[in-house]
């Protein structure tokens, strides 16, 4: 247990904030960023969602979807100070954008609401923070749409939290509508009123006896870690309010607890407190630094958060001074690799931004043109050496794909540069080029993920595209061994063509692929022609009789004869390529599909569901363990057909309302008969 709180580590911090606002979709969290800008004096006027008329949300795609897709940065002043707030897509399909900024911030206010569904949704970001170790408190929004049931918020909400949540405020009612809240801290209550600071009332009657027992609550979980407060409860002392502050700070920035404020962000209740609450107990540059391990003798050390490619000024990357200053001029590195030289710096608010001077420690700008600057990436100046990378943080598995194309040909190499554009803005997306099918297969987090990227293509980039269902890698094999003559022989005038061999075809075992034989005695077939046939052999297998490449064979040569004018490598290549193209049909050929082994993670309450979803998707289940570490998920391993994969992450995530996720990998080859094969081979066929 740690010893007595009261050590100084109370004191508020200092230099410009940076602070996310993360939490599930459609908590409200652009609702809140639009009410702090207002209260803060950055905008005039409070803008809504509905009325696409607020700071955040503001691209062409958020609009249209009525959901943010992407990270809004705005700079603001609270009393004096610099604050720089991160609005982040609360889908989790749009979960990179939280996620890369973690590092470099100070804390966070995670935005949720009391809704049982949308718990394993709160979990999934109380992890991130906790893995992260970023200092977060809870705002619980829409508390006017609550039921009384806002007496059981920490009941509700501690089982996505492994940190322990603490009440800081306890709303006051009017019947059964919240009109206020008593801060546990002040030992004050307060009365909300429409866009304007909430008013101090006495403290009296019900509200007074609550107070006294959640009060209690608070500071026996702060007494946890430290022994002097603990003494004093039990002494029955009143502990100074001073000492309870230095507490609920420490604690706070230490990781040891999460506290819980309350508001109502469309009206912007409870806006002020939570202002407040973070300017006196959230940590600052100095202890992110330190949490960083942010190493001394730089002129400068930055984190990108985040790339955007502007239609006008170009490349921007948004960063965060973790040391040092920089600005327009300064050349920075990122690894062992020069980043770019600043062009140019910028105070931004949502999609505005304006010119300003260099970027002291702490502040969060936009630093223009630096063309090798990656999201995630450390960049720094001056120092021996560059400063190592703060952080890395890995895009989750893709789970969705679909293959795009330009419509004009003309606009081929202009798609190539757009989709280098939008894998620098959005790392979660993966693009790959299928060399079998001449495909451009886009990957990404989802369904909404997919369609925004495509928007952008379109939008942005300029290049109209079409999307449809990527191909499927099916291959084909034999069932039975036969031999089989190829005889190419052609007259025409002078000298003619002659390549005659007999060639042995058997399967092999499953995964084997291709191998050859020379078994050529007495010089039937001339050595300096052995490896032209085996050319005609491998090139014959890249289409098969059903359509598809074969795998899975030994081809053996075992006979032949030549002519000593007429004969040349490419009769003898002709001639293995007729022996195939002949000899397979013969062989039984059998459709293989791909198969992957899947491991889906899901709440353990929607465990029935994705076993059945498993099932009607030809999958077979594996088994299914509780998800190491994870309370209350489950993680269920099954084998499934890669043309099932398709779109079973959409699938999933309704029946998970939003939380479920799943990995794969390849495994092995499959044979498939019947009805589907037949499908297949007939759609191949006709597409030919």
């Amino acid at each position: 247990m740690a010893t007595n709180g009261g050590n100084g580590n109370g004191a508020r911090a200092g230099g410009p904030r940076c602070v996310a606002l993360v939490g599930p979709f459609q908590s409200g969290k652009t609702t809140l960023l639009e009410a702090i800008l207002a209260r803060t004096g950055a905008i005039p006027r409070q803008g809504t969602v509905e009325a696409g008329n607020t700071v955040g949300d503001a691209t062409k795609e958020a609009r249209h979807h009525h959901m943010s897709v992407d990270l809004t940065v705005a700079t603001t002043n609270f009393m004096g100070d610099a604050y720089t707030f991160l609005d982040c897509p609360g889908s989790v399909e749009f979960a990179h954008d939280m996620r890369a900024v973690l590092p470099a911030i100070d804390a966070a206010i995670v935005v949720c609401e009391m809704d049982e569904k949308k718990i394993p949704q709160l979990q999934l970001i109380l992890r991130e923070l906790e893995q992260q170790k970023v200092p977060r408190l809870l705002f619980v929004n829409k508390v006017d749409k609550a039921d009384a049931g806002v007496h059981d918020v920490l009941q509700l909400l501690q089982p996505a939290s492994r940190t322990k949540l603490i009440l800081r405020q306890i709303p006051t009612f009017s019947g059964d509508l919240i009109t206020g809240f008593v801060d546990l801290a002040l030992e004050r209550a307060f009365v909300y009123k429409e866009h304007a600071p909430s008013e101090v009332v006495p403290l009296e009657g019900d509200s007074a006896d609550r107070e006294k027992t959640a009060r209690f609550s608070m500071l026996e979980t702060l007494a946890d870690h430290d022994d002097e407060l603990m003494e004093q409860l039990l002494e029955d002392i009143q502990p100074p309010r001073d000492k309870v502050f230095d507490d609920l700070t420490r604690e706070l920035r230490e990781g040891f607890v999460c506290p819980v404020l309350m508001g109502t962000a469309t009206r912007a209740n409870g806006v002020l407190r939570l202002l407040k609450a973070l300017r006196h107990e959230s940590p600052g540059i100095a202890e992110t630094a330190k949490r960083l391990g942010v190493k001394s003798g730089y002129d400068a050390v930055a984190y990108v958060l985040k790339t955007q490619n502007t239609t006008h000024g170009g490349k921007m990357s948004i960063v965060r001074m973790l040391a040092g200053q920089a600005g327009d001029g300064t050349t920075l590195v990122a690894g062992d690799e020069e980043a770019g030289r600043v062009a140019g710096t910028f105070k931004l608010i949502g999609q505005t931004s304006e010119k300003r001077g260099p970027a002291a420690l702490g502040e969060t700008v936009a630093f223009a043109k630096l063309e090798k600057a990656k999201t995630g990436d450390t960049l720094s100046a001056g120092g021996k050496a560059p400063h190592p990378a703060i952080a890395k943080i890995e895009p989750y598995h893709p789970v969705l794909a679909i293959a795009i194309s330009a419509k004009e040909r003309k606009d081929d190499v202009k798609l190539g540069q757009a989709l280098n554009k939008l894998v620098e803005e959005d790392p979660s997306i993966t693009v790959v080029h299928n060399p079998e099918t001449h495909e451009v297969v886009l990957w990404g987090q989802g369904e909404m993920h997919l369609r925004v990227a495509t928007e952008r293509l379109s939008d942005r980039f300029g290049v109209a595209i079409e999307r449809r269902t990527p191909s499927v890698n099916y291959r084909e094999t034999i069932r039975k061994q036969v031999t089989q003559r190829g005889r190419h022989k052609k007259q025409s005038g002078g000298h003619g063509q002659y390549g005659d061999v007999v060639i042995e075809i058997k399967p092999m075992p499953r995964g084997s692929g291709f191998s050859f034989e020379d078994k050529i005695t007495g010089g039937v077939v001339p050595r300096n022609y052995i490896p032209s046939v085996e050319e005609g052999i491998i090139d014959a297998l890249k289409h098969g009789p059903l359509g598809f490449p074969v795998v899975d064979l030994h081809v053996a040569l075992i006979d032949g004869s030549y002519h000593t004018v007429d004969s040349s490598d490419m009769a003898f290549r002709a001639a293995g390529r007729i022996g195939i193209a002949e000899g397979l049909p013969q062989c039984q050929p059998v459709l293989l599909e791909p198969i992957y082994s899947v491991e889906i993670v899901c709440p353990n309450d929607a465990t029935a569901k994705i076993n059945a979803l498993l099932s009607g998707r030809r999958g077979q289940i594996l088994g299914f363990d509780t998800r190491d570490g994870w309370d209350g998920w489950d993680a269920v391993r099954a084998m499934m057909p890669e043309s099932e994969i398709g779109d079973l992450i959409v699938e999933i995530r309704s029946a998970t309302a939003g939380a479920g996720t799943f990995t794969f990998k390849f495994d092995h080859m499959a044979e498939l008969t019947g009805r589907t094969a037949d499908q297949i081979i007939a759609a191949r066929r006709a597409a030919e």
